[in-house]
């Protein structure tokens, strides 16, 4: 009899350590959903959510920013999801895994973060929609807990290392969204 006892409940935590198994594998996938809710940088006022949705191989952007001065700024992921300092210099660099050169967001190689410009109209209001095919939500390239700058000026697209957009006006860091 004790025995018996013994064998169920074993089966039994077999059982519950199964399920547990199980329930924390279906947590481990990729997320298909991101936000970054962007906070003015010391003495802007700038502010705007952006959200990055997987949808099969590819990445859809959606930028909504407001506060900016009229016409276009530079739009960038960056390193580190640290918008501590007061002008987000602890966002370190564009987040560029590949060591690839900075560019436009159409070019065939450019930094992962790389997002062109987003242009402001004449009440600061900005809108872009962009589609990526090289960012993920996991491994070396992952976006998740890296930060998401605008910049003061336009992003000339060619200049090295960082398209020459003058300093940061916003910051926030991406995090894992409900789906």
């Amino acid at each position: 009899m004790k025995t018996n006892a013994f064998y169920r409940t074993g089966l039994g935590l077999f059982a519950a350590g199964t399920l547990t198994f199980l329930g924390a594998s279906a947590f481990a996938q990729e997320p298909s959903k991101a936000i970054a809710v962007l906070h003015p940088t010391q003495g802007n006022n700038v502010h705007g959510v952006v959200t990055f949705t997987k949808t099969g191989d590819k990445m859809k952007i959606v930028a909504d920013v407001m506060g900016l001065t009229p016409g276009k700024h530079g739009f960038h992921i960056h390193e580190y999801g640290d918008c501590s300092a007061p002008d987000a210099t602890s966002a370190g660099g564009h987040f560029n895994p590949t060591n690839h050169p900075h560019a436009g967001h159409d070019a065939a190689e450019r930094h992962e973060g790389d997002m062109g410009n987003l242009e402001a109209d004449a009440s600061g209001k900005a809108h872009l929609e962009l589609t990526d095919d090289m960012m993920t939500f996991s491994g070396e390239k992952s976006i998740i807990g890296r930060g998401v700058i605008v910049h003061a000026k336009a992003d000339d697209l060619q200049s090295q290392p960082v398209g020459n957009a003058g300093g940061r006006v916003a910051c926030g860091v991406i995090g894992i969204a409900k789906p």
